[in-house]
């Protein structure tokens, strides 16, 4: 399976401004081939605290922009939405997945980023979501949640590829991007990460985006700009890996 990485910059709490700004770059990944195309977190507003103007219910605007370009371009495709369920009075940090067949998956970030006060605006899910994407298992992750290696550890046997989608900044990028390489190694699996770019409330963000594959290499990375980045990823792969050295054998279990 390709897998398109897009790394966009994202104007800051303009919904239509990013659903045009990203239009162009879904279809360019379809037309290169890309069955899964990952967006950044919090793709249509920025990492805003500001949830009472943010926040949508589910099957907003949002989820509909994902839900019509995977139909479109016969394409799975995923971002974070900052996304309230009916009778809650919180958002959760979400990541929607929707499927070209009209199947709809969230993953609800379980770490929120206390540092920036996300906890106090969000609410933290509570389970890990793996998804079969076209016989690829892909476990999915948001942001601060790279840093718990726990939580990639339990679900490493029933993952293929790691998604992980970010709004990572700069001055950490190197725990970005060494993290995102260990979690590749450390599980054997493939990670997908993807990171914006520019500017957002006060914050500058460097992308660094990249796929690593089971062993750890950079099979395909972004600079500072906005970008896109394709890699081939196969679950045959990660299986011939674990057989040929198989770490997660001896890894004690919980």
């Amino acid at each position: 399976m390709k897998i398109a990485a897009i790394q966009s910059d994202i104007a800051w709490e303009d919904p239509e401004a990013n659903f045009t700004r990203l239009r162009p770059w879904v279809a360019a990944a379809a037309a290169a081939g890309a069955k899964l195309v990952v967006l950044p977190e919090m793709f249509a507003c920025g990492f805003s605290m500001t949830t009472a103007k943010i926040a949508e219910p589910p099957g907003g605007p949002s989820t509909r922009f994902l839900e019509h370009q995977a139909r479109q371009h016969d394409l799975w495709i995923c971002g974070s939405v900052p996304e309230v369920p009916h009778g809650e009075s919180k958002p959760y940090n979400t990541l929607v997945l929707a499927s070209p067949h009209g199947q709809v998956v969230r993953y609800r970030k379980i770490h929120p980023f206390s540092f920036a006060k996300e906890h106090e605006h969000y609410g933290a899910g509570s389970d890990h979501i793996t998804v079969d994407v076209d016989g690829l298992r892909c476990t999915l992750f948001v942001c601060y949640d790279l840093r718990f290696a726990d939580e990639f550890w339990g679900r490493a046997e029933q993952t293929d590829a790691y998604v992980v989608v970010a709004n990572w900044p700069e001055r950490r990028r190197h725990h970005w991007t060494t993290l995102l390489q260990a979690r590749a190694i450390e599980n054997q699996a493939y990670v997908v990460g993807v990171n914006r770019v520019g500017h957002g409330n006060g914050l500058d963000y460097s992308g660094d985006s990249r796929i690593v594959d089971p062993w750890g290499e950079v099979l395909a990375a972004a600079a500072g700009g906005e970008t896109m980045v394709l890699a081939d990823v196969r679950a045959e792969v990660v299986r011939d890996a674990r057989e040929r050295f198989p770490v997660l054998k001896d890894r004690r279990k919980p």
